[in-house]
């Protein structure tokens, strides 16, 4: 079983922990121009942003090439996971990709401007991750066919995100500001998955290709890059995973 990931802050580098099998970083097959896979299973593992499919992960199916009889995909959310499976199966009929499982798991929601980290860490044991998860596994495990069924507001919902996102894939760099308290460690750009940030003897400066991952402030160790509106300064990664997990993950 191969399956290709993207994470940021942990979450969805953890459910591919979990779900097992060969890893396959999907920033680093980008990178290497590698997107053609084979075996008897395949798995997607990435987080929902704004209740899609983030440009990132559509710009990748349009390309890669999944040679198996059994695909499937998990996608990680914090609050409300609208109709991203909908808008899934959508990209997959365009990419010619039948999926034979897709299913969600409700985690730690990273989004700054809109959620305050303190409260998300402490809420997360409520939102049942393991549980729901062992569940996803054994599904896997058992090749199950079933894909979760989005309602007509669901539908609507994602239809309004993607709407409003008409530019989603222009990224948020220009919200960020370096505080004096950075380092110029360049961790921010060893965790860019897609190589935006630069750090040549001075501090972070960032490119136009942002994709809104927040990996650079999440993770930065100093705690030193702001984001404009973000409700607090908490920052987070899944308690399972390493600074040198998400470093290796998109290095």
């Amino acid at each position: 079983m191969t399956v290709l990931y993207f994470t940021a802050t942990g979450n969805s580098l953890y459910l591919a922990k979990r779900i097992g099998g060969e890893l396959c970083s999907i920033p680093k097959a980008i990178k290497k121009g590698n997107y053609s896979f084979s075996d008897e299973k395949i798995g997607l593992v990435f987080p929902i942003y704004g209740l899609c499919v983030p440009a990132y992960i559509e710009e990748f199916l349009h390309k890669v090439k999944l040679d198996s009889s059994y695909i499937f995909a998990v996608m990680s959310y914090g609050f409300y996971d609208g109709a991203a499976v909908n808008h899934l199966l959508e990209i997959a009929n365009r990419c010619g990709i039948t999926f034979s499982y897709i299913n969600t798991v409700k985690m730690v929601d990273s989004y700054l401007p809109t959620y305050k980290m303190e409260n998300q860490i402490k809420n997360e044991p409520k939102k049942q991750i393991e549980e729901h998860l062992d569940k996803i596994i054994t599904d896997i495990s058992d090749s199950r066919q079933w894909i979760v069924k989005d309602s007509g507001f669901d539908k609507l919902m994602t239809k309004l995100f993607l709407h409003a996102w008409t530019h989603r894939s222009q990224g948020i760099a220009n919200s960020f500001s370096i505080e004096d308290t950075c380092t110029k460690c360049a961790v921010c750009a060893e965790v860019c998955p897609v190589d935006n940030v630069r750090v040549q003897g001075g501090k972070p400066e960032f490119g136009s290709n942002c994709i809104s991952c927040l990996a650079c402030t999440q993770n930065c160790p100093q705690n030193a890059i702001r984001l404009k509106g973000e409700k607090s300064t908490t920052r987070f990664r899944n308690k399972n995973i390493t600074l040198k997990d998400i470093v290796d993950a998109n290095d």
